[in-house]
């Protein structure tokens, strides 16, 4: 029996309860769910690599069948190299969904036998992102309804430094 390997992207700064959202479900849905914090983006970053490592970590300790790596290069590669079916993507909004199909079109133009799965997370953090998150963050908001206490301890750190 093939264990079915899905692979979950992102460059998680932070991770947030809508992420986490999504792993959850992944992982009823597939045998493992690998939760890949891209290593190098265009985007500038509140969290290093290692912190977003930690924290997305730290999130999904209790989930069982969940691993988190550090994920360089082109996504289709990556999921070569770890075995993977599919590809997670959360879909909150409709820009979303467009920008995703455009990744998923072009992913399968690469790798033609990666599938990618779209999942809606649930209606109470479906409102939240990682920019909306550093933005309240930044303005010494309170962040416990986006983030868990770990990635918010870590969150305030990097803030603080």
């Amino acid at each position: 029996m093939t264990t079915r390997v899905a692979l979950f992207p992102g460059t998680f700064d932070p991770p947030t309860l809508g992420h986490l959202d999504v792993v959850r479900r992944a992982a009823r849905l597939f045998d493992s769910v690998v939760v890949a914090v891209a290593a190098h983006h265009d985007k500038r970053h509140l969290l290093s690599l290692d912190e977003r490592l930690e924290c997305v970590r730290s999130a999904v300790a209790d989930l069982p069948g969940v691993e988190v790596l550090a994920l360089d290069g082109l996504l289709v590669e990556g999921a070569r190299r770890l075995g993977a079916c599919a590809v997670v993507r959360g879909v909150r909004t409709a820009a979303d969904l467009e920008y995703e199909r455009q990744m998923a079109l072009t992913n399968r133009a690469l790798h033609p036998d990666l599938e990618t799965v779209l999942v809606l997370p649930s209606p109470e953090v479906s409102h939240i992102s990682s920019t909306l998150v550093r933005q309240v963050a930044l303005m010494g908001a309170p962040l416990e309804a986006f983030l868990t206490p770990e990635v918010e301890r870590i969150v305030r750190a990097a803030l603080n430094r």
